[in-house]
């Protein structure tokens, strides 16, 4: 079975576009995840992930105007085996926030998507790719300072990744059903109501507050909405194994990110880990971009 999804008819992006839309959609991610933390105080891990779900899925809606709620083709297998992934990889991942800092919690978290270009690897270069992140990622894991990591951060973090890993697969799967958002909407609205219990228990009525709205708002459309249509695309070009690879610029992103947002600071090591993952990530660029196109 081959591990390259099948272009939409419709699509005219190039494995480059799908690759450059990919990168988009990490710092996307990262920077909604940032914002999410300044929620967990008022409404704990649970709530924001429950924001984010409601309003991803919100601009999704319209965005395609409400079309897959109409239509007979999203109910499928796949679409609710994403839905129910994006719900436990959220889950999970944003407790672990709770307890590690942003950047240690997504190297951890990275272990799905390593595990999914190792496994779907074709070609010799695409390992070469991997193990320069992998190289990249153990640096950065022991670049934390010394002053230990909390063992059930670390837990909820690697468990997170292998539901990460479980996502790729399947937004791989949900984007061969056809083109557009459709999947992915469908997606994000079966979140939101998996997630709804477990949100509104923990978040209570600090849910309605205007300003945590407000910036529930901002998190859903740059860790939900925005890279749901941009991984939908990206994965219809890429190989699986290559946008695995890609994905391996989450540590960097999200370690610049928790410098600049959250104050986290970078040591030597951890410069170097994230010049690693570049690289990776530029060869991987190099590699979407070359692959011949079926036909």
């Amino acid at each position: 079975m081959s591990a390259t999804p099948q272009p939409a008819a419709s699509s005219g992006i190039s494995a480059r576009g799908a690759a450059l839309l990919t990168l988009g959609s990490i710092v996307s991610v990262q920077g909604g995840a940032a914002l999410a933390t300044t929620l967990f105080e008022e409404v704990g891990s649970s709530g924001a992930v429950l924001l984010r779900a409601f309003f991803g899925a919100a601009v999704l809606l319209a965005l395609t105007r409400g079309a897959p709620l109409r239509t007979r083709e999203w109910p499928h297998r796949d679409v609710v085996l994403l839905g129910l992934a994006v719900t436990i990889v959220n889950l999970l991942f944003y407790a672990a926030l709770t307890r590690l800092p942003l950047g240690i919690a997504v190297t951890l978290e990275f272990v799905g998507p390593l595990g999914v270009a190792v496994y779907g690897s074709r070609r010799p270069r695409d390992v070469v790719w991997v193990v320069l992140a992998a190289a990249g990622i153990v640096l950065l894991s022991d670049g934390t300072g010394g002053e230990g990591i909390d063992p059930l951060g670390v837990v909820l973090a690697l468990a997170a990744g292998l539901f990460w890993a479980a996502y790729i697969v399947q937004s791989a799967r949900v984007g061969r059903l056809g083109p557009g958002a459709g999947g992915a909407t469908m997606a994000a609205v079966i979140s939101t109501v998996l997630v709804a219990p477990l949100g509104i228990a923990q978040g209570g009525g600090e849910l309605l507050d205007p300003a945590i709205l407000a910036v529930g708002a901002a998190v859903g459309i740059l860790s939900t909405a925005i890279p749901y249509v941009a991984e939908m695309e990206a994965l219809r070009r890429l190989p699986q194994a290559v946008f695995g690879v890609m994905m391996s610029l989450e540590p960097a992103v999200a370690a610049a990110v928790g410098f600049l947002a959250l104050s986290q600071g970078l040591a030597p090591v951890e410069v170097v880990a994230i010049g690693l993952v570049v690289v990776a990530s530029a060869g991987a660029l190099r590699t979407a971009a070359t692959a011949p196109k079926d036909a």
